[in-house]
């Protein structure tokens, strides 16, 4: 049986998590507010640590699913951090949506330390969490990668490894910049089809249909209709994957004014009280 540490129990890695356990593999889990470990033990098969250093001692694959730079930060190197115990040999897997520094940087001290290291966000959503269908972009070694891959396995539905270390935060940069572009072209075309008195839903019906389609349109059309934004990826979020792709951009030259724009959208759905609404709720600018 194959030891496995998971770090990090929020909407997404709470299911991650149980999918590896339904899996057959010996779990133990960590999360900082411990009620959420202690209730993930009653939900699935494995055992509870008390700190990121605790889960991943003797596991053969830790994975990570945090908050942002300074949460990885924390349970990586940190005092109580998991590069404090990992066993060599063993490969480190990162969830977290974080810079392609950050990642960077923990790969060349696993590799320092004789372990191995994967940056792998994932994207799907927290509807993609529970049904065990995320796409995921990987960042790292070959070798490392292919040992990992039937573990990663447990909750996608894609995985591709997409160069080195850094380029799986750097895909997912990629991914968010597009939602944005998506979810702001869907708010405008739902609020003018309302102002004209269409019937919304007959029209995604056969738009849908043609060159319009998206997995936005399809997932979210009916909850931006029904003006519903209790559930999914959190605008607060939203905003600090699209901080992390704006100053990526500007080290590499890339211009992204509509992102920005839109990242400024957000920001004013914040200041309505959405910060936890989920990204859909770019829409809420046009039906106050």
């Amino acid at each position: 049986m194959i030891k496995v540490s998971f770090i990090g129990l929020g909407v997404m890695g709470y299911p991650m998590a149980g999918y590896i356990s339904k899996a057959g593999h010996n779990v133990t889990v960590y999360n900082r507010t411990k009620s959420k470990a202690e209730k993930w033990i009653k939900d699935y098969k494995g055992q509870l640590a008390e700190t990121p250093k605790d889960a991943a001692k003797d596991a053969d694959f830790i994975f990570t699913c945090v908050g942002n730079d300074k949460d990885l930060e924390e349970v990586t190197i940190g005092k109580n951090g998991l590069y404090n115990t990992i066993k060599k040999g063993a490969i480190y897997i990162d969830n977290t949506t974080a810079s392609a520094n950050i990642a960077r940087k923990l790969y060349a001290s696993a590799k320092a330390h004789g372990f191995g290291f994967l940056d792998a966000p994932v994207s799907g959503g927290q509807a993609g969490a529970e049904n065990g269908a995320l796409t995921v972009m990987v960042g790292g070694d070959e070798a490392d990668f292919k040992k990992a891959e039937p573990i990663i396995d447990c909750y996608s539905k894609k995985i591709k490894l997409l160069g080195p270390a850094g380029n799986g935060q750097l895909c997912k940069m990629v991914n968010q910049i597009c939602i944005a572009g998506l979810v702001q072209g869907l708010s405008e075309a739902i609020n003018f089809g309302i102002n004209a008195k269409l019937n919304m839903h007959d029209v995604i019906e056969v738009i849908s249909k043609g060159a319009a389609q998206s997995w936005q349109m399809e997932n979210r059309h009916k909850t931006m209709i029904e003006d519903k934004f209790d559930y999914g990826f959190a605008v607060d979020w939203m905003r600090k994957d699209l901080k992390i792709a704006m100053d990526e951009a500007k080290k590499n030259n890339s211009p992204l004014p509509i992102t920005k724009i839109i990242d400024e959208f957000y920001g004013e759905v914040q200041n309505m009280g959405g910060k936890r609404w989920d990204t859909s709720s770019l829409i809420k600018r046009f039906r106050k």
